[in-house]
């Protein structure tokens, strides 16, 4: 089974106004202390977890493309140490396109990524201002392809769905990215979450989210586009040539073990739940008393396993696979789906079904959190469930 490792660097430059990530804003990073505390931090999860080379490394956040190389170069050696390397290992690095991390790329590289995944999140200048983002569409594009000449693999983000967004204008910005070359594409809607700037500026009707029929069609038009070009989606929000998808996030998505280090890092280890202290003033006190930098720990049964695994695998294009589940976790594939329903769906459309393997249609995707609430029974759907930080890059 794959194994990968979650490298978290929390700070940002800026706050963006609809992120809910575990970001902080600094004015001044000890960077010599944080790398004796993340050296630490992964040197106890390697001797808790142990196992398999690593398939993938994921430097997530935060923007670590802030990070000194050196340091990166640095875990990436204790990392090869701890556990080794598997052949063609993917090693993905976040960040901001400005021309301040462009610069560090060619460092980067050399210190062993071979992954970008850079937050363009839009081409408009107004559109930038407007989600908080420091860089304007020129400075974006120029680091994009700064990063295109340094790494073997590169991937971008944009953010659609945005208040009066229209099918024109989002197909434009579509096909544009597309004619950018990359191999792998993330493609988010604007969701409001709870606790963000946007949020707060929704309830002061500062602005009205796009709604529901319209963020649809977008979703449509998304997924017609892509197929039709060759990245289609492989995930809810991510697309890709095939064999370019990301494999550290479907390491996630398969429900493969992962160790997560750094200010609120999420692992699934060796039927374990670990998480870091989000704080980075908490983690980097927790890792001078105890070494480690865990706030919580605990066992996971069977049942819950099964739970995220389907939580997760249901994500993704390929669905998952009943009968290989049910012999992980020692249950029936009765147990693990309400064939019922799935049967229902089915003929609505939204579901699919290929002997013991099922899942989502594409119709079906813009209705996935109702469809889990309806195709896993009640008594297995994990009550505690979160989504490790870095996903979908």
């Amino acid at each position: 089974m794959a194994r990968a490792l979650y490298i978290h660097w929390p700070f940002c430059l800026a706050k963006c106004p609809y992120c809910d990530f575990n970001s902080h804003v600094r004015d001044q990073v000890d960077h010599s202390r944080w790398e004796t505390a993340l050296l630490a931090d992964m040197r106890h999860e390697a001797e808790a977890a142990g196992g398999e080379n690593l398939e993938s490394v994921f430097f997530g956040g935060g923007t670590p493309s802030l990070m000194p190389p050196t340091l990166v170069e640095r875990l990436l050696g204790e990392a090869e140490r701890l556990w080794g390397f598997a052949d063609g290992i993917e090693i993905t690095l976040e960040g901001n396109p400005s021309s301040v991390e462009a610069a560090n790329y060619a460092s980067l590289a050399s210190a062993g990524v071979n992954r970008a995944s850079l937050g363009l999140q839009a081409f408009d200048d107004g559109t930038l201002d407007f989600l908080g983002r420091l860089h304007d569409g020129a400075e974006g594009l120029a680091a994009l392809e700064v990063a295109q000449k340094h790494f073997g693999r590169v991937s971008f983000d944009l953010i659609y769905a945005l208040p009066e967004q229209t099918l024109d204008q989002w197909q434009a910005d579509l096909l544009r990215a597309i004619g950018l070359g990359t191999s792998h594409l993330s493609l988010y809607q604007l969701t409001i979450e709870p606790g963000t700037r946007f949020e707060t500026m929704v309830r002061r009707g500062q602005f009205t989210p796009l709604d529901d029929d319209s963020a649809a069609d977008l979703f449509a038009l998304t997924a017609d586009i892509t197929g039709n070009l060759g990245l289609p989606a492989y995930e809810v929000s991510n697309h890709a040539l095939p064999g370019q998808e990301s494999r550290h996030n479907l390491t996630y998505w398969r429900y493969g073990d992962y160790c997560g280090i750094g200010p609120g890092a999420h692992g699934r280890r060796n039927g374990m739940a670990t998480v870091r202290h989000r704080k980075p003033e908490n983690w980097l006190e927790a890792i001078s008393t105890k070494g480690h930098g865990i706030s919580e720990m605990r066992n996971l049964g069977n049942r819950e396993q099964a739970s995220e695994a389907l939580l997760m695998g249901l994500r993704l294009a390929e669905g998952v696979d009943l009968g290989v589940l049910g012999s992980r976790f020692g249950l029936a594939s009765s147990e693990l789906c309400d064939q019922g329903k799935l049967a229902f769906y089915r003929q609505q459309g939204l579901c699919w079904a290929d002997g013991k393997r099922i899942g989502v249609t594409g119709a079906g995707m813009p209705l996935l959190d109702a469809l889990l609430g309806e195709l896993v029974p009640v008594d297995l759907v994990a009550t505690r469930f979160d989504e490790p930080e870095g996903l979908g890059a």
